[in-house]
């Protein structure tokens, strides 16, 4: 046995770190003796160190060994070529023992993608001939050219990983994704569905998925709904991440939170999904909660982007904004494709007064999910932020035509149409439109709220209050209905309403403010009975206060460390 076949078989044990340093050795003595290995010995050993350079992930060395090794291939294929046929069987083992060069490509091109040098990538996989392209290519070239924005490309190599290996359920996605229709689709797997028992819920599945990419989010959720009634199908961690992320796009954030919970029971190491749990736990004031899950996510995996949202989250949710920002770039990094990562930032820049920077990102979130109403709304927010209400208004009522008349694009219309004096009237009449569609819409109740409170309606807005509270708690609504119970002089339950908002959310500034505002407006006796009870006992409160501001100052200093440019 050669010292090389030695270490072609340390390579196949997967002794990477043997395999480094042996090959170097060799490597270094061909490079003083040429005539010490043949062409062959010299492409495998540069093949085997470039592997060995991959595993240990210095993508550019190992990208420098593979074209070296590429280019001995080329040179040996010369020589073989002009070196006729001896017929001797001998030469035939130690061909079939090379390393495929069409493997070598891909390596090479793995290792561009993780130097985010995707063009590069996209060219070498180029470069091999169509019918010797292995599935495994065909569903990288797919997803560059899909991310190049190369979509006939994309289909059509989604489709030949399909051909070739008709159960590639993420290929289907991939095809969906790109507005290819579900029964064209359904089409390529008829004939696996009709030769393998026990797969005739495929059909339903490729439907359900048909439809979230239509951002059908109803029709969608009731075909997975019946998919998760088949016994066989039940308790599905991705069906149950779906269902959840589903809710979620249409605004059902009770249910979505209960759907990643149950996912969450059932696989506790789950991931995909928790940046968008983490959120939604941030926005009900939930902080330790997310705290919680952000730890979790950071001892399973760190070189996902979940992690650092979820963190993210609660450094925002905690007007930590320097910080949020610094989370969220560092969770891109790690994904470029990270919706909510995007998003993270973007509120993070918007809130710091970034807002051309964070337009930039809001762009970016649209892009990669075009069927998600959140990703407009921080767009628009911007607009608004920049008195660029004219833009906000054409993007509105382009998601309203693009995404259909639903209580949630309505709302986001009229939200627009609230920011000008003229078209009050129309905003009415949407959000009316809104609640009559989903009388339980929190963000349709909350803009309502608001215009009844702009007419002076008070009465009006504690009756829809009060309706929108009969099924469910939550902290905005009770601090309005507080805002909304001063107007009337309702003091006692303006309190009551203001102590729930903050047992909801300790963090709701505007709950505590008002809270405290009405425990100064006490009557003049009381007040007189406090002061004297002041000056016989004094009171610390105050400069527990301040204390507590100069805390707030330190923290404020130490996070310039997260500020990014």
């Amino acid at each position: 046995m050669s010292v090389v076949e030695h270490v072609r078989e340390m390579a196949a044990a997967g002794l990477h770190s043997n395999v480094r340093l042996l090959s170097g050795l060799l490597l270094t003595m061909s490079g003083n003796n040429p005539e010490l290995f043949s062409p062959s010995q010299k492409y495998q050993l540069l093949v085997y160190h470039a592997d060995s350079l991959f595993h240990d992930k210095e993508y550019r060395n190992a990208v420098s060994k593979y074209t070296m090794a590429l280019q001995q291939k080329k040179a040996l294929s010369k020589t073989s070529k002009v070196r006729p046929s001896t017929g001797n069987a001998a030469s035939t083992p130690q061909s079939q023992c090379l390393p495929s060069e069409i493997e070598v490509k891909y390596k090479m091109a793995e290792c561009y993608t993780m130097l985010k040098q995707d063009k590069d990538a996209i060219a070498i996989l180029d470069g091999i001939p169509s019918r010797q392209r292995t599935p495994k290519i065909n569903m990288m070239l797919a997803n560059l050219y899909k991310k190049a924005g190369q979509e006939r490309s994309s289909v059509t190599s989604y489709k030949e990983v399909l051909r070739q290996c008709p159960l590639a359920l993420d290929a289907i996605l991939g095809l969906l994704s790109l507005s290819v229709k579900g029964a064209e689709v359904a089409s390529m797997t008829i004939n696996i569905i009709q030769s393998i028992p026990n797969l005739d819920w495929l059909s339903v599945w490729i439907k359900a998925y048909a439809f979230v990419h239509t951002g059908d989010n109803t029709r969608a959720i009731n075909t997975i709904y019946s998919l998760e009634k088949k016994s066989l199908l039940r308790d599905n961690v991705d069906l149950l991440g779906s269902l959840a992320d589903l809710y979620f796009r249409a605004g059902d954030n009770k249910n979505s939170i209960l759907k990643f919970e149950q996912a969450q029971m059932l696989d506790p190491y789950l991931i995909k999904g928790m940046d968008v749990y983490g959120y939604l736990l941030a926005r009900e004031g939930r902080l330790e909660d997310v705290e919680n899950l952000g730890c979790r996510l950071f001892n399973i995996s760190d070189q996902h982007a979940e992690p650092w949202v979820v963190s993210g989250c609660h450094s925002f949710y905690s007007k930590r904004y320097s910080r949020a920002l610094y989370l969220g770039a560092k969770a891109i990094q790690l994904n470029s494709n990270s919706v909510q990562a995007l998003l993270l930032k973007g509120a993070a820049l918007r809130n710091m007064g970034r807002v051309q920077e964070a337009i930039i990102h809001f762009r970016e979130a649209i892009r990669l999910a075009p069927c998600r109403l959140d990703c407009y709304e921080g767009l628009i927010e911007c607009y608004l932020a920049s008195n660029s209400i004219r833009e906000a208004m054409v993007m509105a009522n382009n998601v309203y035509k693009t995404l259909g008349a639903n209580a949630q694009t309505l709302t986001l219309l009229a939200t627009v149409c609230l920011e000008d004096p003229v078209t009050q009237e129309k905003a009415k009449t949407l959000l009316d439109k809104a609640l009559t569609q989903r009388p339980d819409y929190i963000k349709a109740v909350v803009k309502k709220a608001e215009l009844l409170s702009r007419e002076q309606k008070y009465e009006d807005g504690i009756a829809l209050l009060r309706n929108a509270l009969a099924n469910q708690s939550d902290c905005v609504l009770h601090r309005i209905l507080g805002d909304f119970l001063v107007a009337v002089n309702e003091y006692q339950e303006a309190m009551d309403q203001y102590s729930i908002a903050l047992s909801l959310d300790p963090n709701d500034q505007k709950s505590l403010e008002g809270l405290q505002k009405m425990e100064k407006e006490e009557s003049p006796t009381d007040a007189t009975q406090e002061e004297d009870v002041d000056d016989m006992e004094g009171s610390g409160e105050e400069g527990d206060l301040e204390g507590s501001d100069s805390e707030a100052a330190q923290w404020a200093d130490q996070e310039q460390w997260f500020g990014m440019q």
